[in-house]
């Protein structure tokens, strides 16, 4: 049977949710913009590919909070030049900075599609991908984007790390909402024996949104839920923890940010808080865990990630030692760098393909290569990934995941393989 990956798009905005979850995806189109629009040509032999790479860079939420998926991007692309690049010709890689607004976002999108004239874009990780609907009308193929808004189940020839069922019409998801399975919740239910999970928020609008889906899945997965909320300018974390304390919670989620988290770790130590797992998403996957998290030590050893990529640490798989490898240069590794690897290998063999066809690597070709209901793992380095257009939302899917939990000295300790941790699941609308 086909394992099926789940939707990722919910937990890639808890990353960001204090200003991501309300980010502006851009406005609906006209079904003939998405009929019609200038394709880039082949170019002429020998002249470099170029790509496009959108990141905020510099944005609200701190400086190093989105680069990760960039620099795994780069650090493919620096390797495959170095081995010839695409049928003879290297890929130049052209960068924007769209600083995480909605303005800076269009600027990257004009600069990069029309001057710039690039074959596609590539690990974009906006925070308000406010260009998106003009990315579609030029049908500039983007490719292994982190889904932090709702413009990968939105519009056509956008392609998200984690795939998408939606029609991808200009109209989010299906009628507007998007769904995302209790796969998590399952896990540590079946695998854990948990039965008592605290959610922890801000008294802020996208904080307590994003606390209730998560609510909602665990008590659809049958959890006594504890609600925890403090105040988003003068958070009292130490009252919260001795709560849970007092609530002899399992589990912890949070729908904070990471220096709240950090916070929240801090007061759950002082107080003697323990948990069978402070679970994290993948945006956090990476191994500053040492600093974040350096006054609480309990805390830190109980912090768990889930996603749906392989654990950057699990060396033993080839594949993964070639991105460790490819990135031995740079000062931390995270989760988000290997799924821009993953997003520029697929564009690579898109490329590869168009090339091989005797077409020329062109927008339309490797449009169309993406665009294929076939499953996609970048050589096992993602849970499989497909694009379907499905007419209605999911009620139930079979979805597998990755979990890994942090141990000092050991760093990130993948739990089981992730082709085989998978569950048939609920689809919650949010």
């Amino acid at each position: 049977m086909r394992r099926r990956r789940p939707f990722r798009a919910v937990e890639a905005a808890a990353a960001v949710l204090l200003l991501a979850l309300s980010a502006a995806c851009g406005s609906r189109l006209p079904e003939s913009d998405f009929e019609h629009g200038e394709r880039a040509g082949p170019a002429p032999d020998g002249t470099p590919i170029r790509v496009g790479v959108i990141t905020s860079a510099t944005s609200p939420v701190g400086g190093d909070t989105f680069v990760g998926p960039r620099d795994g991007a780069k650090a493919w692309f620096d390797r495959l030049n170095a081995r010839g690049g695409i049928d003879g010709r290297r890929v130049e890689v052209r960068e924007c900075d769209d600083g995480g607004s909605g303005v800076g976002n269009n600027t990257c999108v004009h600069q990069l599609i029309d001057e710039d004239e690039v074959v596609a874009l590539v690990a974009t990780t906006a925070l308000d991908y406010a260009g998106a609907s003009r990315v579609s009308h030029a049908r500039v193929p983007d490719i292994g984007g982190q889904p932090i808004g709702a413009a990968y189940d939105t519009y056509p020839h956008l392609y998200g790390i984690y795939g998408s069922l939606a029609p991808r019409d200009g109209t989010k998801g299906w009628n507007g909402k998007q769904y995302g399975g209790t796969e998590v919740y399952r896990y540590f239910k079946r695998e854990h024996g948990a039965r008592t999970a605290a959610v922890v928020s801000y008294n802020q609008a996208a904080s307590a949104a994003y606390a209730r889906l998560v609510e909602r899945g665990l008590e659809a997965e049958g959890y006594e839920v504890v609600s925890e909320q403090v105040d988003f300018a003068l958070p009292n974390f130490r009252a919260v923890a001795a709560d849970l304390k007092e609530q002899g919670a399992d589990l912890v989620f949070d729908a904070i940010d990471s220096h709240g988290n950090a916070q929240l770790c801090e007061a759950m130590d002082d107080v003697g808080v323990r948990v069978t797992a402070k679970v994290t998403n993948v945006q956090n996957w990476s191994s500053t865990v040492p600093d974040d998290y350096k006054d609480s030590p309990r805390c830190r050893n109980a912090l768990w990630a889930t996603g749906s990529s392989r654990n950057y640490e699990d060396t033993d798989q080839e594949a993964v030692r070639e991105f460790r490898d490819a990135t031995e240069g740079l000062e931390t590794h995270s989760q988000w760098q290997l799924e821009g690897w993953a997003a520029a290998m697929w564009f690579t063999e898109a490329a590869e393909s168009c090339a091989e066809s005797g077409g020329g690597v062109t927008r339309a070709c490797v449009d169309e290569f993406m665009n294929r209901s076939e499953d996609y793992t970048a050589d096992g380095l993602l849970v499989p990934v497909r694009f379907e257009r499905s007419a209605g939302p999911p009620t139930t899917r079979r979805t597998c995941l990755s979990v890994a939990r942090w141990q000092d000295g050991k760093g990130w300790v993948s739990q089981g393989d992730m082709d085989d941790t998978c569950f048939d699941v609920p689809q919650l609308p949010y």
